[in-house]
C-alpha cells in the first residue's frame, strides 16, 4: 500500500498556508504601489495646473471661440466646437448672449453657470493680452470680412510672392511664404516671422502689396465710412486716403504718425477704427460672453518633505502588516479543519475516523461530507460482510445436504432410491436458484442485464404468471386488468419479476387467503400490482424489504423457503425498464407491491 503523504513532508512553499501569506503580501505590495502611483498622477496633474496649463488651456478656449466669432456672422453651429473642446480640455464652457441667454454648453440643460464669466469674445473689441495676435486697434486679425481674396486673386498673389522670394533669394536674402486671414501670400523674416528689415531694390516693384479688386472695392466703402467721422472733427476728407489697404495687407491698419501730425493722426485715427468695425460688423458673430467651470476648492501642492516620505513608507509598512496579519488569522482558521481532514483520511480506513464540523462555511460543508462519505462506507462494508456470510449460508445448506447424503450413499447406508434422487435434485435446484440470482443482481450492478423488448399485452402477462403458480399455491390466486393495456418490455425478466413478488405473496399468505395480480392505467404510465392477504410487514421492516439477503424472519429458517435475492431482482429489472417498485403493508392484513412502468401504444 501506498503511504500517503503527511503535512511534514509537504514542502514549505507549497504549504497552503503560505501560499495565503504570500498571495496576501503580493496584493498588498501592489495595493500600496497602486495607490502610490494614483497620488503621484494626481499631484502631478496638480501641479501643472498650478504651474499654468488650466490658464493656457483656457487661453486656448478664448482663441479658438474668439476664432469662431472672428469667421462666421452668427454662433450657429458652435456646439460642435464647445463640445470639442471640452472634451479636450476637460472643463465645462459655456458662451451666452449679454443678457445670459445660453448659446452654447457642454454641461446639462439647466446646470447653474459659473457666478462670473471669464471673459468677452467680440471680435471687433479685443485686446494684445487675451487674444494672441490681436491688433492695437482691438480688432481680431482673423475678422477680413470684405477683404478676403477671391480663389483667382490668390493664385495672382501666390505667384506674385513666390517671384518676389526668389529676387530676395538672388541678392541673398532668405523669406519664408505664409498666408494672412485674407489669403494673401506675404514674405516673412525666418527667425522673426515679421516682414524683412531690407528690401533689395530690385524687388521692390511693388506689385505684390498693391490691393486687389476685392481689397480695392472694400477699402473705397472704409473710406466713405470714414469721412463723416473726419469731418465732424475738422479734418480734411482728404485724410481719408491715408487709410491702409486693409485686413491682411501688408500695412494693415498701420498707424497714421508719420503720415499725418501728431494731432492730427489722434483725431483721424478713431475714425478709421470705427469705420473699420462698422464696415466687418456683418461678418463677425454678436458679441458673447465665456463661462468656464474651473471649480471651487483650488489645487494643493505636494510637498514630498522628509516627513511626508516618512508617512508613506510608515502607512505602506501599516497596510503590509495589517494584510499579512489577518491572512494569516484567517488561513489558521482555513487550514486547521483541513489538516483534521487529512489527519483522518491518512487513518486506516477500518477505523471509519470522523471529524468534527466546526464552521458553517465550504470547509464545514467539506467536513459534514467526509462523515457522510465514511458513514456510507462503514454501512457498505458491513453489508458486503453480511452479504459474503449470507452467501455462504445460502450455499452451505444445499451443499452440506447433497454431500451428506452422497456419502451415506457411498457407505451403502442407503440405498439411491427414487426418492433420495428426488431429494437431492431438489436441493440442486435450490442452488442453481441462488447461484441465478447472485448472477442477475451481477449482470445489473455491472450494467450489463440485456433486455430484449417487445409489445407486451398486460392482461395476458398476469396471466401467464399465475397460471405458472396457481396449480401449487396454497391461496387462491386471481387477476384483474384494464383493457388496451400494453408494455415495451422484455415478457422473460417481466414474468421473472411478476413471478419473485407472487412466489413471496404466496409464502406469506395462509390457505385461505388471496393473492390478486392487477393492471391498471395512471396517466401515461401502467401500474400493475401485486396484493395478498397474509401476515403483513412489519413498518421498521418495511424500508428493507428490498436489501439483499433480507429476510423478515430473523432466526434465518427455511421453513418458508427464499434466499432474501427475489425483492432485490425484482427492483432492478423494473428499474432497467425505465420504472419503479414501491411496497406497502399493514401487519396482519397483507401487503401491496406497486409496479409502475412506461406505457406503449397500442401495436
Amino acid at each position: 500500500m501506498t503511504p500517503r503523504p503527511s503535512s511534514a513532508r509537504i514542502p514549505l512553499h507549497k504549504r497552503l498556508l503560505v501560499r495565503l501569506l504570500i498571495t496576501s503580501g503580493l496584493i498588498a505590495v501592489c495595493s500600496v504601489a497602486a495607490t502610490a502611483w494614483l497620488a503621484v498622477a494626481t499631484t502631478t496633474q496638480a501641479l501643472r495646473e498650478e504651474q499654468g496649463q488650466a490658464l493656457a488651456d483656457d487661453m486656448e478656449v478664448l482663441a479658438e471661440l474668439s476664432g469662431y466669432a472672428a469667421t462666421h456672422p452668427d454662433w450657429t453651429g458652435v456646439a460642435a466646437t464647445v463640445r470639442r473642446l471640452s472634451d479636450k480640455t476637460g472643463r465645462r464652457i459655456a458662451l451666452t448672449a449679454s443678457d445670459r441667454r445660453v448659446i452654447a454648453d457642454s454641461a446639462p440643460t439647466r446646470t447653474p453657470l459659473p457666478p462670473s464669466a471669464a471673459a468677452a469674445i467680440d471680435p471687433l473689441h479685443t485686446d494684445t493680452y487675451s487674444e494672441r495676435g490681436a491688433q492695437i486697434t482691438g480688432i481680431d486679425p482673423r475678422a477680413v470680412g470684405p477683404y478676403r481674396l477671391t480663389q483667382g486673386e490668390r493664385v495672382t498673389v501666390d505667384a506674385l510672392a513666390r517671384k518676389r522670394q526668389l529676387c530676395f533669394s538672388q541678392f541673398g536674402v532668405k523669406t519664408d511664404l505664409s498666408r494672412t486671414p485674407s489669403g494673401r501670400m506675404v514674405l516673412t523674416d525666418p527667425d522673426s516671422g515679421t516682414a524683412p528689415d531690407y528690401v533689395p531694390d530690385a524687388c521692390a516693384d511693388g506689385r505684390l502689396n498693391t490691393p486687389t479688386l476685392t481689397e480695392q472695392k472694400a477699402i473705397k466703402t472704409a473710406r466713405e465710412l470714414a469721412r463723416d467721422c473726419l469731418i465732424k472733427k475738422g479734418l480734411s476728407i482728404e485724410y481719408a486716403g491715408l487709410l491702409g489697404s486693409g485686413p491682411g495687407a501688408v500695412d494693415v491698419r498701420s498707424p497714421l504718425s508719420g503720415k499725418l501730425g501728431d494731432k492730427e493722426a489722434r483725431l483721424a485715427q478713431p475714425c478709421f477704427d470705427d469705420a473699420l468695425r462698422t464696415q466687418l460688423d456683418p461678418y463677425v458673430a454678436p458679441p458673447a460672453e465665456l463661462f468656464l467651470g474651473t471649480g471651487d476648492t483650488p489645487a494643493v501642492l505636494f510637498d514630498m518633505s522628509p516627513g511626508n516620505k516618512a508617512k508613506v513608507v510608515g502607512t505602506a509598512a501599516l497596510v503590509f502588516a495589517v494584510t499579512v496579519a489577518a491572512t494569516a488569522l484567517v488561513a489558521g482558521r482555513l487550514v486547521r479543519p483541513l489538516r483534521a481532514l487529512t489527519a483522518a483520511a491518512q487513518q486506516p480506513p477500518e477505523l471509519h475516523v470522523r471529524v468534527p464540523v466546526t464552521t458553517r462555511d465550504e470547509t464545514g460543508i467539506l467536513a459534514a461530507a467526509f462523515n457522510d462519505l465514511t458513514e456510507r462506507r462503514e454501512r457498505l462494508e458491513a453489508q458486503r460482510k453480511a452479504m459474503v456470510s449470507d452467501i455462504a449460508h445460502e450455499l452451505r445448506s444445499p451443499l452440506t445436504n447433497i454431500r451428506g447424503w452422497l456419502e451415506v450413499t457411498r457407505d451403502g447406508v442407503v440405498d439411491p432410491d427414487p426418492a433420495l434422487l428426488a431429494s437431492l435434485h431438489e436441493e440442486s435446484l435450490v442452488l442453481q436458484r441462488v447461484i441465478d440470482d447472485l448472477q442477475d443482481l451481477a449482470a445489473a450492478d455491472a450494467g450489463t442485464l440485456r433486455l430484449h423488448r417487445e409489445p407486451v399485452r398486460c392482461d395476458e402477462l398476469l396471466q401467464q404468471v399465475a397460471a405458472a403458480y396457481r396449480v401449487a399455491a396454497p391461496a387462491r390466486l386471481s387477476t384483474r386488468s384494464q383493457d388496451g393495456l400494453w408494455l415495451d418490455a422484455d415478457p422473460v425478466r417481466m414474468r421473472q419479476a411478476l413471478g419473485n413478488l407472487v412466489s413471496n405473496a404466496l409464502r406469506h399468505t395462509p390457505p385461505d387467503g388471496t393473492v390478486t395480480l392487477s393492471a391498471r392505467r395512471d396517466g401515461d404510465d401502467v401500474v400493475l400490482e401485486v396484493a395478498d392477504t397474509g401476515t403483513g410487514i412489519a413498518p421498521e421492516d418495511l424500508p428493507h424489504v428490498f436489501d439483499r439477503f433480507w429476510r423478515a424472519e430473523k432466526s434465518r429458517s427455511r421453513r418458508t423457503g427464499g434466499s432474501g435475492l427475489g425483492l432485490p431482482i425484482v427492483r432492478h429489472l423494473v428499474a432497467a425498464h425505465g420504472g419503479t417498485v414501491d411496497a406497502a403493508s399493514e401487519p396482519g392484513t397483507g401487503s401491496v407491491f406497486t409496479l409502475r412502468l412506461p406505457g406503449a401504444p397500442t401495436p
